[in-house]
């Protein structure tokens, strides 16, 4: 049967799902002690992988079209920013402190890769330009989005020391990051080779990161904590996100005059977040207890703008 354009890949499902599972099975005693390795070992292969998927070429590109990338890198590391922390007497009444600060860290969060490509292929976007955007975001995320989360959301949770935090980060994410980056050439007639199995193993560390840290998170009584009317506020929270992003990208590229292969583009790269990226990063920079609050407003406005970014790519495809 032909899948409904609008509903959430697959993938999705399986994220839900591992939620349900580690509600009703975590992680506990020594297995959680041996996930915790296994979670460490997964986030490095994660960041292995994202740095040798960047095409070389995707970053020297950003600079011959930086005025798309530029609007669209603005939304992302700055407006997203912005909104979380403008919005705060908004935002925070409606959910409890550390799910706000979840909100917040979504907002800090580079681009998505796959779907921001996929969404702009469907409505006839610039394809090239949507890589590499997202390419260059993903890249900057890396080096941007651990400090921005460091100064600004874990500062106030009484966490390590910030020299401490830099250089975890620069174990556990920059250096295998920069280790795949550098290797790439030696990799690519293999991931051409094997693309789909690397795609089986990307997403399945991601399930298995999101499994650990929602178990952590059960052991530790999330459920007592978080009530279903905070998750359907955060569903509204992320609606107000997208929308907002959304105006603000596609308005000021009609506002420059760019094409409309390029709005498209910047409609799709700029009001995406990367639960890629967001899930194994947060494992490095919050604790167990409290990584699978943090990750929970992602995974909605995920769930969420997958639904509406696959409609909107619908209703431009037949324009």
């Amino acid at each position: 049967m032909k899948r409904i354009p609008f509903l959430p890949d697959s993938y999705t499902f399986l994220l839900l799902g591992t939620v349900v599972l580690a509600s009703y099975l975590p992680a506990d005693g020594m297995f959680a002690v041996g996930l915790k390795y296994i979670t460490v070992a997964a986030i490095a292969l994660l960041f292995f992988l994202h740095g040798a998927k960047l095409p070389r070429q995707a970053i020297i590109d950003g600079v011959t079209h930086w005025r798309l990338h530029a609007l669209i890198l603005s939304c992302t590391f700055l407006f997203f920013p912005v909104m979380g922390f403008v919005l705060r007497p908004l935002l925070q009444p409606m959910i409890n402190h550390e799910l706000y600060l979840g909100v917040l860290y979504l907002c800090m969060l580079p681009a998505t890769v796959q779907s921001a490509v996929a969404l702009t292929s469907i409505a006839g976007g610039n394809v090239p330009a949507s890589v590499c955007s997202a390419s260059f975001s993903t890249l900057l995320g890396i080096l941007i989005t651990p400090f921005l989360v460091n100064g600004l959301i874990t500062s106030t949770m009484g966490s390590a020391s910030t020299f401490d935090s830099i250089v975890q980060i620069f174990m556990q994410l920059m250096l295998p990051f920069l280790a795949g980056h550098l290797l790439r050439p030696y990799f690519d007639t293999l991931f051409k080779r094997t693309g789909k199995l690397l795609s089986f193993v990307d997403r399945g560390a991601i399930l298995l990161v999101i499994y650990s840290a929602f178990s952590a998170a059960v052991v530790g009584g999330i459920w007592q904590k978080i009530s279903w009317e905070m998750i359907a506020s955060l569903l509204v929270i992320s609606f107000i996100l997208l929308t907002l992003s959304m105006i603000y990208v596609y308005g000021l590229a009609v506002w420059f005059g760019f094409s409309r292969e390029d709005r498209i583009t910047a409609l799709f790269g700029g009001a995406q977040k990367s639960l890629a990226t967001g899930v194994p990063m947060s494992q490095v920079l919050f604790s167990a207890a409290t990584a699978g609050v943090i990750v929970l407003p992602l995974m909605l406005f995920h769930l969420l703008q997958l639904i509406i970014s696959s409609m909107i790519a619908q209703k431009l495809k037949r324009q």
